[in-house]
């Protein structure tokens, strides 16, 4: 049986015996300029389709009543609050030695074109993932013809 064993491409990263490098580019920008609350958007896939727009936004931690979608001039605003734990919160679980990740409050706005019917938006929170719909006005649908030779 043969063992498996973690190779270092670049050892000389670890010219430090606790690898200080490592650590150091293995960092969030915000440990270095302060908090990263504005730097940590979530990630949002954009779908078109024949009769509507898909938003997929990625925001796993959090519940479907912690957001909240307007439309407001234009644009589709999509906010999610939640309390962030207090240290007394973790109590029995040991002393937190590092975050890498959160659940912090976002607030993210899209323009929305002319062709979205904005009285019929909706949206689904499961698994992690926001999706919203956003139906196309029948009259931006493409129509199809079929026109005859003659």
């Amino acid at each position: 049986m043969t063992g498996i064993v973690k190779v270092q491409p670049f050892p000389a990263t670890k010219f430090f015996s606790n690898g200080f490098f490592d650590e150091l580019l293995n960092r969030g920008i915000g440990e270095f300029v302060g908090n990263d609350a504005q730097l940590s958007q979530p990630a949002v896939n954009v779908i078109e389709t024949d009769d509507s727009f898909k938003v997929e936004l990625a925001a796993p931690g959090f519940e479907k009543q912690h957001f909240a979608l307007n439309v407001e001039n234009g644009h589709l605003v999509v906010t999610a609050k939640r309390e962030e734990k207090t240290e007394e919160g973790q109590a029995g679980k040991g002393r937190l030695l590092r975050r890498e990740f959160r659940y912090e409050s976002f607030k993210r706005s899209f323009k929305l074109p002319n062709t979205v019917n904005q009285d019929a938006i909706s949206a689904v929170y499961e698994n992690g993932i926001l999706n919203i719909e956003l139906p196309k006005k029948e009259e931006s649908k493409p129509i199809a013809k079929s026109i005859q030779v003659g």
